[in-house]
């Protein structure tokens, strides 16, 4: 099950493609391979020396045939080069996919400085340093320019040319490569790239911790005293249950958490320090790689997927980020209906109940990421051009090709919360001061799936909402049936005006595609079979009325006037709250509702908000208290959804 892995990781069929994973072996075919790379390629090993003295293991898989020269394409990870040694097939790992096996690459992996069999000291999303006076201080731009100087100093048969790609903190690592780069990496793509842990990634969305995700991921990573081996078998965290919300539940606070962890093999400084800085201070904002994406000679294609559950605004941001800072850079992105690296291990046609109707990942594969490097690393025009921003249509399941992301265009439009549970683009007629309340207890937090999981299943980018919507403690606003298509593309933010009686509170927004009562499909197509594997098996459900999760996320209250300085909210007091929510490209079809949930726990996917303003990793039973909120709608206080919207093809 997709729900009891970690983060980062997924799936470990996914990582023999992407070369993350070293424990793994390739699972036997009764059929054999239309291909044998081992009659193709010849594995080397190195350790290149850095310019601080330290020495990172790297793998090379060279061509046979020398009648001709071969660009690089090179992935730096953190999860280990395996098989180490002698072996069959490993460069299978190192290539997206057979046709770039055939196409023929010079494929190179490299461990990071103090993972596995390479030297130094790892450091989670390494701080990059600008100015870098002696030769003791590096970062992951110069230990790549270091590698790509010797690979083409030391290694036969090469054009001359590199390629660097990776996904999750591969992609982190292939972005921070590209800064004030070697002259010979000519193309990059960093794919689910982590840009910032803290604003939007893995680590806090809003300032609420990702606490699911982040649990299961430091359960095994954890600080390795190399060179070392992999494992022969990553070990699996006893939870002594199937069900998260019972097992998260369980637990006082967040340090109650942290001592479970150091149950199993001791603390794990990794996610001690997640605790630990648990506002946007100096230690995130060195760590975050967004503002230093200058300078970049090499073409970059960026890859996300909309329902990657780790990851989503590492790729947005990393595209935006290189477009204001290096506005000459030939700067692509792609963004499919994906979960966390799922273009490269899905055929990427489903997610749980939701179809897309085509292999997307092959797609875009063979049309876009092939090409992509072909023409910058071997002058290989494509069929095709590659646009400015490759971008799939959920709801229409068609791909989207634009000239810049959001589409320029898009249009701002208001959704307005209205009495009634209505949801409106006419701004209130109602008097200031109108309201709807709930009642948000700790001791009793809203699920964010609704059925028994572990972990965070990725699914639950799309799950169906039916279950929060008859809760107390959500509120729920639908639109009028939809007389015409309606397509939200770029990123949402939800303007709330709120209260509560206590001092701190959680504000979860939930943009949510209510499917006809009469429904007998999702989204489109009859449904023959269950999910595939890859996807995340939900509970069966009557279809008819299918509310899925188009997008939402969380803002913790104390952050809602800076990320750097919590400050408690006022008992009472009407405050406007700003939450981001990550950008959309989906199609709310005719005859389908808009609709928004709102509701201030989200658990276990984000941590318990004791609703009081205190130190929430500490926090004591007492300091968990029951809250009455109120959003505001009535004129001057109009709560409201904003978007941009298409005009109707």
């Amino acid at each position: 099950m997709l729900s009891t892995l970690p983060r980062r990781l997924a799936l470990l069929p996914l990582l023999l493609t992407l070369g993350l994973a070293s424990h793994a072996q390739a699972a036997d075919d009764d059929k054999p391979p239309s291909y044998q790379p081992r009659e193709h390629y010849t594995k080397y090993e190195y350790r290149i020396p850095t310019r601080d003295g330290k020495r990172l293991f790297t793998a090379v898989y060279l061509p046979k045939d020398q009648s001709r020269r071969y660009p690089f394409l090179m992935v730096r990870t953190p999860y280990g080069c395996g098989p180490y040694g002698v072996d069959r097939d490993g460069v299978k790992q190192l290539a997206p996919n057979e046709e770039f096996l055939k196409a023929g690459y010079i494929f190179v992996c490299q461990d990071v400085r103090g993972r596995f069999q390479s030297e130094g000291e790892f450091i989670e999303m390494t701080p990059h340093r600008p100015v870098k006076k002696t030769p003791a201080e590096v970062d992951e731009s110069s230990d790549t320019h270091d590698t790509v100087q010797w690979l083409l100093d030391h290694i036969p048969g090469h054009n001359g040319r590199v390629g660097l790609w990776g996904i999750s903190y591969p992609g982190f690592y292939t972005a921070a490569s590209i800064i004030d780069s070697h002259p010979a990496i000519k193309a990059a793509s960093p794919q689910a790239p982590i840009g910032d842990l803290f604003m939007g990634d893995d680590s806090y969305h809003g300032g609420a911790f990702m606490l699911a995700a982040n649990f299961g991921f430091y359960s095994f990573f954890k600080p390795q005293q190399t060179p070392v081996l992999p494992p022969r078998q990553w070990p699996e965290f006893d939870y002594g249950t199937k069900d998260g919300y019972e097992f998260f539940l369980q637990f006082t606070n967040l340090d109650a958490m942290a001592a479970r962890l150091a149950q199993d093999g001791g603390a794990n400084p990794y996610f001690n320090v997640q605790l630990a800085h648990d506002r946007y201070d100096s230690f995130w904002q060195s760590r975050a790689i967004l503002p230093h994406l200058k300078n970049i000679r090499a073409a970059v294609l960026t890859v996300g997927g909309w329902f990657d559950a780790e990851d989503l605004a590492g790729p947005l941001g990393v595209y935006r980020a290189i477009g204001r800072q290096s506005p000459t850079t030939d700067n692509r992105l792609v963004m499919g209906p994906w979960v966390h690296g799922g273009w490269i291990g899905s055929p990427g046609r489903s997610l749980g109940r939701v179809r897309f109707d085509q292999p997307t990942s092959e797609q875009f594969q063979k049309e876009v990421l092939l090409p992509f490097f072909e023409q910058h690393l071997r002058d290989v025009a494509p069929k095709t051009a590659i646009a400015k921003a490759t971008v799939f249509e959920t709801g229409t399941n068609v791909w989207r090709r634009y000239d810049a992301w959001p589409p320029r265009e898009a249009q701002p439009r208001s959704l307005y919360f209205a009495a009634g549970g209505r949801l409106t683009f006419t701004p209130p007629a109602e008097a200031v001061g109108a309201f709807d309340s709930w009642v948000s207890d700790p001791a009793k937090p809203v699920p964010f799936i609704g059925y028994t999981a572990m972990g965070m299943p990725q699914e639950y980018m799309v799950s169906d909402q039916r279950f929060a919507a008859t809760r107390p403690d959500v509120l729920t606003y639908r639109s009028e049936v939809l007389e015409d298509d309606l397509t939200v593309a770029g990123p949402i933010v939800a303007r709330l005006f709120g209260s509560t009686t206590g001092t701190d509170a959680d504000w979860v927004v939930k943009l949510i595609d209510v499917y006809p009562a009469d429904v007998e499909e999702l989204p489109s197509g009859p449904r023959k079979r269950r999910p595939r594997t890859e996807d995340v098996e939900a509970p069966e459900a009557p279809l008819g009325g299918y509310q899925q999760l188009v997008r939402g996320d969380p803002l913790r209250g104390r952050f809602r006037k800076s990320f750097e300085t919590p400050e408690a909210m006022v008992p009472g007091r009407v405050e406007e709250l700003r939450v981001t929510l990550q950008d959309v490209n989906h199609t709310f079809r005719r005859g389908h509702r808009i609709m928004v949930q709102v509701q201030s726990s989200w658990f276990p996917l984000i941590d318990r908000n004791p609703q009081t303003f205190v130190p929430i990793r500490s926090a004591r039973p007492e300091d968990f208290q029951p809250a009455t909120l109120r959003l505001y709608r009535g004129a001057g206080q109009a709560s409201a959804i904003e978007l941009r919207v298409l005009s109707p093809r």
